[in-house]
């Protein structure tokens, strides 16, 4: 509580100075007193360069409470422009009226500014927003110098130099000083305004909406995709899309990334298979007329059910990783075509949940994710038991067995940390405390005991040979694309045009490079707690003797290895009923809360005769993971070939009932034809009359 109470407490005293100073700005103008006038108007100043730079939140505050930047800064230079009035002569009225005309010239262009900032900002606000591919058709341009987009930052910017000459004409009596911070502000105005218009010139602006949905349509025909991977969600949950990236990019035929929130399109990692984002429903559905076939999901979101809205398409759900948790098994699968599972145990885990999805929809592929995960090579050989402790997130329904951290992740922690010869890893869910505070309180706390425990070691370090720092530069320049800091979507959008050939080959051997040299760069008998990106769960994998783990998909993956492993138990359940309830604890070693099996389990993991799981842990990965023959990646490939035929099948039926159902178009007779109809017979001539 003292953090947030710490915070309340600046605010105010932010708050008190500013209101401060404006008030004795006030009193020094009308008294008039020039030292107190210059002294309140310096420190409004510089209050205002504290809430830009460090109390940012309150800006919205009061801007709710209609004392906005614009308002404030208005009021600033009235109070100076009054207290010169106050003081000396009584015809000053009519020396300062030009720069009174100039400051409110001044902020007239500053409203213009800013009208013309929100239509350059309309202006590049495309429908489709692109990476990896050619969109310098679209007359791509960069973006307006930030300054111009921000009016808070612009206003005090523009601005300063007529407060600063309105100061210096206070403290010398010179009204050219004043003239002339106002002149400086007036041309800093309207070069910016200058700047905008140009940009809202036809051949300066980029491609309108109808022209960006025609070029889309086009390079649709062109490049003619025919597997694409559909993702939508938060920006934490793209690591969800970021795991089916490689396999993706080896699959057979034209594969293709579909986006809907604008910011994924830099989440999403490395990769030079085209991305595409589109954000409206009406672009969205002109996927229906390209030669896309079947979309891949990884997870259920919101805006799932607007492209299942598309007929022509095939849809299978392929889900971010597999456990025996209930969100395994959501009853929005059945919304899909298919459901693609990694063994046997989830197509028996979909029949237990009855969640509506039928066993013949269900395809097996394994997990192509894991090809990465190096088998199981023995005993540790070193001084050291490398232990990975990757617990997962407390989730959103409060089941307190989602999670160890809270009830068993200190316990675990010292259990490992206690035993001389263990190197523990420690890698958190990334969302680990984003719904329950007290998961955050004890992850905190066991980053401390880790750092405590570093803090009672030592050792030879490596020497830095700079390797580490040479592989980041290499991958971060593949993997990461650099802007400048007023870079908007439509910018970033050109800079990030087509791949370099071979970029992908160039990213994997980057990377392994950049994983040894991380490793040889760390003392092997310091403990680590790993939360960047780099390393991957993977890599942590490859280096662990050992996972500590929660009922997750980390486990069935790590299963992979062959490895030994252990399942922390908060449920509350005995250690039978907990097997039974979640298969995938069925070859692990079950721990209690109060860590008491961790001497004897990493007894068992430095001498292989003593482990008695290890034949479980075979049978298991293969209920879990599927055969090791064909490989993962191959029956991800031959699931996606058969669901084309499949979507391929169902467009040529619907063609043809459709063909049929509609009448045939009526057709214009040709000359010839007209002519060799036959004419209608001629009246009969009317009889004459006998006369009489």
């Amino acid at each position: 509580m003292r953090l947030p109470s710490r915070q309340n407490t600046a605010r105010a005293l932010v708050a008190a100075v500013l209101a401060a100073a404006f008030a004795a700005q006030a009193a020094a103008a009308l008294r008039p007193h020039i030292p107190l006038l210059l002294a309140s108007t310096t420190a409004s100043l510089a209050v205002e360069g504290v809430l830009y730079r460090w109390q940012r939140d309150m800006l919205s505050l009061f801007a709710k409470s209609h004392a906005d930047l614009t308002l404030r800064h208005v009021l600033r230079d009235l109070l100076l422009v009054v207290g010169l009035l106050r003081v000396g002569e009584q015809d000053r009225e009519t020396a300062y009226a030009p720069l009174v005309a100039g400051l409110l010239v001044f902020y007239a262009l500053h409203c213009a500014i800013q009208a013309a900032s929100v239509l350059v900002r309309r202006t590049r606000t495309l429908p489709v927003l692109t990476r990896n591919i050619d969109a310098r058709a679209l007359r791509l341009t960069s973006a307006p110098p930030a300054l111009l987009g921000r009016a808070g930052h612009r206003l005090l910017a523009y601005g300063l130099p007529s407060t600063a000459g309105l100061l210096a004409t206070a403290a010398t009596g010179e009204p050219g000083c004043a003239g002339f911070g106002v002149a400086a502000s007036l041309g800093l105005a309207l070069m910016g305004l200058y700047d905008l218009l140009v940009r809202l010139l036809p051949s300066r602006r980029p491609a309108g909406e109808q022209e960006v949905l025609d070029w889309f349509d086009a390079w649709l025909a062109e490049y003619r995709p025919t597997v694409g991977l559909y993702f939508s969600g938060g920006a934490s949950s793209a690591y969800q899309a970021n795991m089916w990236l490689e396999p993706l990019a080896k699959l057979e035929g034209r594969p293709l990334i579909v986006l809907r929130e604008r910011f994924m399109v830099q989440k999403i990692a490395a990769t030079d298979v085209p991305i595409v984002c589109l954000p409206k429903v009406s672009t969205l559905l002109r996927l229906e007329q390209s030669t896309l076939q079947v979309l891949i999901h990884p997870s259920n979101s919101g805006k799932t059910s607007q492209v299942l809205r598309i007929p022509s398409l095939k849809h299978t759900f392929v889900n971010h990783g597999e456990s025996d948790k209930l969100s395994s098994c959501n009853p929005y699968a059945k919304a899909y075509d298919e459901v693609w599972v990694a063994g046997p145990a989830a197509r028996e885990r979909y029949a237990q949940a009855e969640v509506g999805v039928e066993d013949k929809d269900v395809v097996e592929i394994g997990r192509p994710q894991l090809d990465a995960v190096r088998p199981y090579a023995g005993p540790p050989t070193e001084k050291y038991a490398t232990v990975l402790y990757a617990p997962t997130w407390e989730g959103w329904d409060g089941n307190p067995g989602n999670t160890s951290v809270i009830d068993a992740g200190e316990n675990l922690v010292r259990a490992l940390l206690a035993d001389p010869g263990v190197r523990l890893l420690y890698k958190p869910h990334p969302l680990t405390g984003s719904v329950d505070a007290r998961a955050r309180a004890a992850d905190l706390r066991i980053r401390e005991l880790v750092r405590a425990a570093n803090r009672e070691r030592s050792g030879k370090r490596p020497s830095d040979d700079g390797e580490l720092s040479v592989c980041a530069k290499e991958l971060d320049r593949l993997t990461t694309a650099s802007f400048r800091a007023g870079a908007d979507q439509v910018e970033r959008m050109l800079a990030q045009s087509m791949p370099e050939p071979g970029r992908a080959e160039a990213v994997a051997r980057a990377t392994t490079a950049w994983e040894e040299a991380y490793w040889a760069s760390l003392p092997e008998w310091e403990h680590q707690v790993v939360t960047d990106a780099r390393p991957a769960l993977y890599a942590c994998f490859n280096r662990a003797d050992l996972l500590v783990s929660d009922v997750s998909s980390v486990v069935s993956d790590f299963l992979a290895s062959g490895k030994p492993y252990a399942v922390a138990n908060t449920s509350g359940l005995t250690e039978d009923v907990f097997r039974k309830a979640f298969p995938t604890a069925g070859a692990a070693t079950v721990l209690t809360p109060d860590a008491a099996g961790v001497p004897q389990l990493l007894d068992a993991v430095r001498h292989p005769e003593r482990d008695e799981l290890a034949d479980a842990r075979v049978e298991l990965k293969q209920r879990l993971l599927g055969p090791d023959e064909p490989t993962a990646q191959a029956r991800f490939n031959d699931a996606v070939r058969a669901l084309c035929s499949v979507a391929r099948d169902h467009r040529a039926r619907m063609a043809k009932r459709l063909a049929a159902e509609l009448p045939a178009p009526r057709r214009e007779a040709t000359a010839e034809e007209i002519a060799g109809r036959e004419a209608p017979p001629a009246p009969e001539p009317a009889s004459a009359t006998p006369s009489q």
